[in-house]
């Protein structure tokens, strides 16, 4: 049988300002990524967003992401190895201690936005990367775009790795992302999106925007909870991936 974990961002809310629909989304995801205020979110969604994830039986992971509130960690930055290590090591812990605080356990560490892409492709940040999260706890699973750079450091230096793949973002021949800039970047076709879920999963492959097949893992699956039709989005994909005979699980438990 298939097996796909279904992750999400979240906990992405900090002060006044509320992003995402977690507690409605927990109930279709198998892990939640848990900002841990350096792109977004702060104590409070911390600890609230860990709650809801305990409560409601979701694995939770480390979402660490580059300094850019106001960029929503999405735009490059100019960072060293050695300061990518530090980032992660301070931001799983900020986590782990709401984690620990509140008798749960820490399964994953998925880097955001454009440190995931940055490291996706650049080895020593990857590799940076996959030697934070080893070093705080070498039995935490390193979550990574399908073939990157990330995959490759997490497996040498030791670490269980989740290959992810994207519902909702189209594929360069490379088997990188579209850049968000672009505007084919998103597919806002719920049932285009499953589909391509689904053909990962069981092919093993995805129609790159040059018109080729990549070959990809999928391990897990990122939804993203802040669209204007996310929980409806992350409804049906679930009940698609279920019909498929895909059976929905978190990643510490396949």
């Amino acid at each position: 049988m298939f097996r796909l974990d279904i992750n999400c961002d979240m906990g992405e809310s900090f002060g006044v300002y509320k992003l995402g629909t977690d507690a409605e989304i927990l109930d279709f995801v198998t892990s939640a990524n848990v900002a841990c205020g350096f792109h977004g979110g702060d104590p409070a969604s911390m600890r609230k967003t860990v709650a809801l994830a305990l409560e409601k039986g979701v694995a939770i992971g480390a979402h660490p992401g580059l300094p850019d509130l106001v960029g929503f960690g999405r735009r490059n930055m100019a960072i060293s190895p050695e300061e990518a290590y530090d980032m992660v090591v301070y931001q799983i812990g900020a986590l782990y201690g709401f984690v620990k605080a509140q008798g749960g356990t820490v399964q994953h560490v998925k880097a955001h936005g454009a440190l995931y892409n940055m490291a996706s492709v650049n080895y020593a940040l990857a590799a940076a990367i996959a030697k934070a999260v080893y070093d705080v706890n070498p039995e935490l699973i390193l979550y990574g775009l399908s073939g990157s750079e990330l995959i490759k450091a997490g497996q040498q230096i030791g670490l269980r790795t989740a290959s992810e793949v994207f519902a909702d973002r189209t594929y360069q021949q490379d088997g990188t992302l579209t850049p968000r800039r672009q505007a084919d970047a998103l597919i806002l076709d719920t049932k285009q999106s499953v589909a391509q879920v689904v053909r990962m999963v069981q092919e093993g492959k995805v129609l790159s925007q040059q018109g080729v097949d990549v070959s990809i893992q999928a391990d897990t699956v990122c939804i993203h909870g802040d669209g204007a039709h996310a929980l409806a989005f992350a409804n049906e994909i679930r009940s698609e991936l279920t019909r498929n005979g895909i059976e929905v699980v978190a990643i510490g438990k396949k």
